[in-house]
């Protein structure tokens, strides 16, 4: 009888020790690495084709609170671009616009777990999550005009930069700058491949407050406001309506150019690897 009692108390210590560690297991949080690709929505693209991908690359690191929630530092270096050659609608075909930008992106976001999530507990090692927050980024469109590089901000397509006032409301437009926030909401998925390795994968959409990362908002302008250097019509003259490219041209003052009540978009597919930050609580004295 004895040596039951003494297995019994002996098997009750492991068990005991085992859920001391487990409750003393603290995780800190965790910093990674992701690699995937970006589109654009906007102007360019109002039927939210995902037709044309770029590369993306980020880092981040995370806080973690419990095991539910973690506060998200990220910075993110994207491509993104898009063509009316792409569209299926005949007015874009003939407008015949097209841009590209590299997008850097910084943002905090909050992670929320669905299920408990322990690092190198099998029975906690993967979990759903969503992802809400804020940031900012530069953007800097450019375009192709005989094999070379144009960049359009400085050009004020839409008359930014002749003192241009929009002869429906009167409001004058000025030059749109480089940067603009961003609100990262996404979901995603992670699974803990070791005590100190995980393994994620995340689809984050950015609603922005930019209406020109492709330099496209408002009305034309009109050929003829622009001025003319030596007897040429200015580049961005010339760049404001490139309808002359397939047919004659369309972009007469007043025409519809781009959709100035709906803001320009982008999303990042990526697939993370993460290593996790942890310790152990020291147990109480008392």
């Amino acid at each position: 009888m004895k040596k039951y009692i003494l297995a019994l108390l002996v098997l009750l210590s492991q068990f005991l020790n085992v859920a001391a560690q487990q409750d003393a297991y603290e995780q800190l949080g965790e910093f990674g690495f992701t690699v995937g690709a970006a589109h654009y929505f906007g102007d360019l693209n109002t039927r939210g084709k995902i037709n044309r991908p770029k590369p993306a690359v980020g880092i981040f690191y995370k806080k973690q609170y419990n095991n539910y929630l973690g506060i998200r530092a990220s910075a993110h270096y994207a491509q993104l671009g898009y063509s009316d050659i792409y569209s299926e609608d005949d007015f874009q075909k003939r407008r015949n616009l097209s841009f590209n930008t590299d997008i850097f992106e910084l943002a905090v976001q909050g992670d929320f777990n669905f299920f408990k999530f322990i690092p190198g507990d099998p029975y906690y090692s993967f979990t759903p999550f969503v992802a809400l927050g804020v940031g900012a980024f530069s953007y800097n469109p450019y375009c192709y005009l005989e094999s070379k590089q144009v960049y359009l901000r400085p050009l004020g397509t839409e008359g930014q930069n002749i003192d241009y006032s929009d002869p429906t409301t009167g409001i004058k437009r000025s030059p749109y700058g480089s940067l603009a926030i961003c609100f990262p909401i996404g979901a995603g998925v992670k699974y803990n491949l070791s005590n100190n390795v995980n393994l994620s994968f995340q689809i984050t959409h950015r609603l922005t407050l930019t209406d020109y990362l492709d330099d496209v908002s408002t009305t034309y302008v009109g050929i003829d406001k622009f001025p003319v250097l030596n007897g040429q019509t200015s580049l961005a003259g010339v760049l404001q309506d490139r309808s002359y490219e397939t047919g004659a041209p369309i972009g007469v003052e007043g025409r519809q150019r781009g959709l100035s009540k709906q803001k320009d978009q982008y999303i990042i597919a990526e697939l993370g690897i993460s290593f996790s930050i942890s310790t152990y609580k020291c147990p109480s004295t008392k």
